[in-house]
């Protein structure tokens, strides 16, 4: 049984929307139907930050609340259902501002005003899950929005002024209720939204999954949206069915047995990147550059693998690491090295209504490491030019530590993310010195013949590539040394 409508919480109201157009983005739904134009349309990109919202998400295990700030211009409107939309004009009570906005006007964080609404909500939501947060997680919190005029010291001083005010919002004051109504919502069907000819449905177990797109399987996956609005919102394109994955309980969890971490493709970053920086911390700090923390709250590990972008950022990091991925197919399941998904550009081993169940991560043992290099323009949201991923695993043959085991894997240097297997075949068995390291640098132009487009020149990328492969082995040499630019940021 399905229902025609899709039903959320605007605030502290009951909406019901229905014959609308799957297509819609919030912001869309926000600024042309209900009205609210305080969330801004920028970049309709997902970089700026003008457009955050806030959702509150329904845990029924722990019955509480989660916060997460999203960006509404690539967010499709269907998968509001069940949750709580929260924007700028419903913060403050009565006359009286919310102190996420009473801290930015005392700070003077605003000049022209565009963005100041985006940079409130981010806030907002960073102070609904952590109260006493320190600096670096206001700025981590606050790296998705752009600011074009006031600069960033007064807006940051604002953030972290407004942790020290503790009086109860109208939304602490309504979280019962909240939760109440959220678990009602929760009980009904799954949702199907119509309009103009488009489709959108949200199954809520991989049965359902399955038998959609067994009846269509030209149907488009979607989770967090990060990548796949674009094409809506940037290219004007026109999808006739969307399947909402975020529902699908078998793909929005993460487990841990002994020897691997099984993360659900449809489970958002933020939601693992803890467990996988306590395993791999430069794993962990890769993955806070990836997009900003809007994008993290809703993009997916699936949906960074399905796309089979050539500059994808985690698919060179699996694939150093020797992770796998279980794929389902109408109750059938495989499994295969995530090495194995990539055939040529834009081009997968996926078939027809076949779709990622999970991926596997094999945690480290003694003698292991996996040092991981991106290269971009900035520090945060921004795209690789190169993304460089080196699993090394060494041990002592007596007076020597060699190489048993070596994974060196690129994005950003050919069609898709590859290993170096001729740098990897110099390196097998051999001590990491400045002998193997310099026939390795020589042996990656074996490997690829990188590119050259908008974001570095062939001759820049072999380059850059090289040298990683010397500043991991400096690395590796005095483990306290420092050189990163994070470090001196």
């Amino acid at each position: 049984m399905t229902t025609s409508t899709v039903r959320f919480l605007l605030n502290n109201d009951d909406v019901t929307i229905q014959n609308i157009d799957p297509n819609l983005t919030v912001l869309q739904y926000l600024r042309e139907i209900q009205f609210k134009s305080g969330t801004k349309e920028g970049c309709a990109s997902g970089d700026c930050g003008a457009c955050t919202v806030v959702l509150a998400e329904l845990d029924a295990e722990e019955k509480q609340l989660n916060y997460k700030s999203i960006n509404s211009c690539i967010t499709f409107v269907g998968s509001l259902h069940g949750k709580q939309l929260i924007t700028v004009e419903d913060l403050k009570d009565g006359a009286k501002l919310h102190h996420a906005q009473q801290t930015i006007v005392d700070n003077h964080g605003s000049q022209c005003g565009f963005c100041t609404p985006g940079f409130v909500m981010s806030s907002f939501s960073l102070h609904k899950h952590n109260q006493t947060p320190n600096r670096a997680e206001v700025l981590e919190a606050l790296a998705g929005n752009l600011c074009r005029c006031t600069g960033y010291r007064s807006i940051i001083e604002a953030a972290i002024t407004s942790s020290e005010h503790t009086e109860q919002d109208s939304f602490a004051q309504h979280y019962q209720q909240t939760i109440s109504k959220l678990i009602e919502l929760q009980k009904l069907p799954k949702p199907v939204l119509s309009g103009n000819n488009h489709q959108y449905v949200a199954p809520k177990n991989i049965d359902e999954l399955a038998y959609e797109l067994t009846n269509e399987p030209d149907s488009k996956l979607v989770a967090g949206g990060t990548d796949l609005a674009l094409s809506v919102t940037q290219n004007l394109a026109v999808i006739d069915k969307l399947v909402y994955v975020g529902n699908v309980e078998e793909l929005t969890t993460m487990t841990e047995t002994e020897s691997d971490i099984i993360i659900g493709s449809a489970l958002p970053y933020s939601k693992f990147i803890d467990t996988l920086h306590h395993y791999y911390p430069e794993l962990g700090d890769m993955i806070e550059r990836i997009g900003s923390k809007q994008v993290r709250n809703t993009g997916t590990l699936g949906g960074n693998i399905g796309n089979a972008s050539p500059i994808g950022d985690m698919p060179p990091a699996l694939i150093a690491l020797g992770a796998s991925m279980t794929l389902h197919l109408n109750g059938e399941e495989r499994t295969i090295l995530v090495e194995d998904y990539f055939v040529d550009y834009k081009k997968t081993v996926l078939k027809p209504s076949e779709f990622i169940k999970s991926i596997q991560i094999p945690k480290p043992t003694a003698g292991q490491t996996l040092k991981l290099y991106k290269i971009s323009k900035r520090i945060d949201d921004d795209i690789s030019a190169v993304l460089a991923a080196f699993f090394i695993e060494q041990k002592d043959d007596s007076d020597k530590t060699k190489i048993t085991n070596v994974r060196f894997a690129f994005g950003g240097m050919a069609g898709i993310p590859k290993r170096a297997s001729a740098t990897e075949q110099v390196l097998q068995g051999k001590s990491l010195d400045k002998e193997s390291v310099a026939q390795a640098k020589l042996a990656l132009a074996t490997d690829f013949q990188p590119m050259s487009d908008v974001r570095a020149s062939d001759k820049y990328r072999m380059k850059v590539a090289q040298n990683l492969i010397e500043k991991c082995y400096l690395e590796m040499q005095n483990r306290t040394i420092e050189t990163r630019v994070m470090n001196y940021a």
